[in-house]
């Protein structure tokens, strides 16, 4: 099915935080490594990217200090086919940083932020760029629980963007993306829960479902069916890790897909590339099972490249799709 609708400028728009993430090299710990990696990280940026690269067009929102740091960011989304000429420029602030040490068991990965008081954290609603949220921009607006939990000013900004793409027609994706580092449990569930209500479409690993969402059982069925009673007009996607993937629509059909097998090189950005994989083929009309599926493979994907980029090409997504040696079956109940 035809990728491109030429009613609109762009498939989907993204808004949230790209920062500098500093790894050592290889297996190197952080206080005897000497040389470090430098890589462009963001959850947003990284599912506008695989978009991107699948066919889409893409905008990326954002707030950027304007040195070489943030200017090497934009440039390093905009290689990648992603429209980054709505970012706002800020001489102030400062760009977002983590370090990441890889850990090979039973020595586990290693993460530490550096965020505070970044430019993103200080993006205000009357920055963002209101010619974007008509009927004629864009089919789909796509944020993160990352963004409402940065700072409460990128809360409301959030918050103000998901309004006017609501008021504008516009589908609402949702990525829970919790991360313990930024707020608690409650908190993020309380923030979140008004934006999965009036979401068209809610990605959240399972991990999550209990203590953010409140779900009851930890089992993916019921949570999916719990979740499909709070949230009725949202197709619900419950990531699984190693275990593959979940989703019920909005008819209430459950479906499950395996994992693809993959050499894990990197698993930083797999839920993104999963993401964009997911979006890739429900704007593509596909149904909800062959969407799980290319969700799937397009993670499977990234696992096997360095980085958080979800470096992919759609023909590769496609393949491995079709690829009927995989253990990537779909069940649906």
């Amino acid at each position: 099915m035809e990728v491109i609708d030429s009613r609109v400028t762009y498939d989907v728009l993204t808004l949230g935080e790209t920062m500098v993430r500093f790894s050592p090299a290889g297996y190197e710990r952080l206080g005897q490594s000497r040389t470090v990696e430098m890589h462009v990280a963001g959850s947003e940026s990284n599912t506008a990217i695989g978009l991107a690269r699948l066919g889409h067009r893409v905008a990326w929102l954002s707030r950027l200090t304007n040195n070489s740091i943030g200017r090497w960011i934009a440039a390093e989304v905009a290689s990648h086919g992603v429209d980054v000429s709505h970012v706002v420029w800020t001489d102030d602030d400062r760009v977002g940083t983590y370090y990441m040490e890889r850990g090979a068991p039973p020595r586990s990965s290693q993460v530490i932020y550096d965020r505070a008081e970044s430019a993103v954290s200080h993006m205000r609603p009357e920055e963002l760029p209101s010619e974007l949220f008509c009927s004629q921009a864009a089919r789909v607006f796509h944020t993160s629980g990352i963004t409402l939990g940065i700072s409460s000013q990128s809360r409301q900004t959030a918050l103000r963007a998901i309004e006017l793409a609501r008021g504008a027609g516009q589908l609402l994706s949702f990525d829970l993306n919790y991360r313990s580092r930024l707020w608690t449990a409650s908190a993020a569930g309380e923030a979140c829960e008004p934006v999965m209500a009036q979401s068209d479409l809610i990605f959240l690993p399972i991990r999550d479902a209990r203590p953010v969402c409140g779900t009851s059982s930890s089992d993916p069925a019921e949570v999916c069916r719990e979740l499909h009673l709070r949230w009725p007009r949202a197709t619900i996607v419950v990531t699984r890790g190693n275990l593959g993937a979940a989703a019920i629509d909005l008819a209430g059909t459950f479906f499950e897909q395996s994992a693809f097998s993959a050499v894990e090189v990197e698993r930083l950005g797999g839920g993104d590339a999963f993401s964009a994989g997911y979006l890739s083929a429900f704007l593509s009309g596909k149904k909800t099972a062959d969407a799980l599926r290319w969700a799937c493979a397009t993670a499977a994907i990234k696992y096997t490249i360095p980085g958080d980029l979800p470096l992919i090409d759609r023909s590769a997504v496609a393949a491995l799709v079709a690829d009927e040696s995989q253990l990537g079956s779909a069940i649906q109940r």
